[in-house]
């Protein structure tokens, strides 16, 4: 099983780094953010969580709705991890306010 580790800006629920994207000029940190308890699954949910890695100090995230759900901790972090770098950066952008997603 994999572990799980926090992200920079979790509300205490396990993440999971995804991979690193730019987006307008930015470099962005994906996370599997798991919506249940990994370790106790019926099924696990997760959404995206998108953290500004080149921040001036002030915390720029964006989430997506829960748009994973498997039957496993390893199959929802392997389906996270097989979205390419465009997917990402689409779903990243869909989750910005309309002022910030160009």
């Amino acid at each position: 099983m994999m572990l799980a580790r926090q992200g920079p800006a979790s509300d205490g629920r396990p993440e999971v780094h995804v991979a690193t994207i730019a987006h307008a000029g930015q470099i962005w940190d994906a996370y599997l953010a798991f919506e249940d308890d990994p370790r106790k699954p019926d099924s696990c949910r997760g959404r995206f969580r998108f953290d500004l890695a080149n921040s001036d100090g002030a915390i720029r995230s964006a989430r997506t709705t829960v748009i994973i759900i498997e039957a496993s901790y390893e199959e929802a972090v392997a389906k996270a991890r097989s979205f390419d770098d465009r997917q990402l950066e689409g779903l990243l952008r869909s989750s910005l306010p309309d002022d910030e997603a160009s």
